[in-house]
């Protein structure tokens, strides 16, 4: 089988179901999982927006055309307290109009520890598997992605707000309160919520009382030692399957992200 690769797509079950976009196809990784897989890269990159091949891939499958003019690539994104809509600087305002100004979520996490994250409503739960939380809360609803940046970096001053992919990777993480996390948190940051609401109006931020969801993850051996695979260093990619979590594969030769691999061209056998 050969083609260009996808970020990996996920079903909430128990466990979580993967399948690996090559080209057209979709495999069902949870069928390999204790068997040998070989992903060899080819070498060839191809724009996952344009198509054109591309020596260097660039925010995840883009070619350097795409990457500077797309609204899904600019720094925005990444951060989304610096969004720019309202300044009428956005590169594509129809673009921001269906993704960024639409209802968002601030979340706490379990992936390497306690984590502040966000997510557009129609990411839930796929968010959270991609990042290998075991739990998650959502604690705040918001209308739009800047709004949720911003009680984001409130509530980073105090948690994490990044992943620790090596421990991410290690095992599971113990089980959090993330109810009782909460309530910790949010004193803390009551001030900042007031001046939003200020600026944003009494309604544009929810507070919510939602259930923690558990997600569980298809691996039959965790690594005690990561070592992780890359193929603009190396092409081929092979071992026994141990498991899937988050957006890596686990291999009992080591892991590979699969996103940061995007439209790169692999045979896989």
């Amino acid at each position: 089988m050969q083609g260009t690769l996808r970020k990996l797509k996920s079903t909430h079950s128990t466990p979580v179901q993967y399948q690996l976009p090559v080209g057209d196809e979709l495999v069902p990784l949870n069928d390999y999982i204790g068997k040998t897989l070989t992903l060899t890269h080819t070498g060839n990159i191809f724009c996952c927006n344009c198509g054109k091949k591309t020596k260097k891939s660039y925010s995840q499958g883009h070619c350097f055309v795409c990457m500077r003019k797309l609204a899904s690539c600019d720094m925005c994104i990444m951060k989304p307290e610096t969004c720019h809509y309202d300044q009428g600087t956005c590169r594509e305002p129809q673009w921001g109009e269906e993704n960024c100004m639409i209802p968002h979520y601030v979340y706490l996490a379990n992936t390497s520890g306690l984590k502040v994250g966000i997510t557009r409503h129609t990411q839930i739960p796929t968010r959270w598997i991609d990042q290998g939380a075991t739990q998650a809360l959502p604690i705040f609803k918001v209308q739009t992605r800047l709004q949720s940046g911003l009680v984001e970096v409130a509530l980073a001053k105090f948690i994490a707000d990044k992943t620790n992919w090596r421990n991410m990777l290690k095992g599971q993480s113990d089980v959090l309160d993330l109810k009782a996390a909460t309530t910790e948190l949010l004193p803390q940051i009551e001030e900042k919520l007031d001046e939003l609401a200020e600026l944003f109006g009494a309604t544009a931020i929810e507070k919510l009382d939602e259930d923690v969801v558990t997600l569980d993850y298809p691996v039959d051996e965790y690594p005690t030692k990561i070592s992780s695979f890359n193929f603009d260093k190396a092409p081929e990619v092979s071992g026994v399957l141990k498991g899937i979590k988050g957006q890596y594969l686990i291999f009992d030769t080591g892991v590979i992200n699969i996103r940061k691999f995007t439209s790169y061209e692999i045979t896989l056998s």
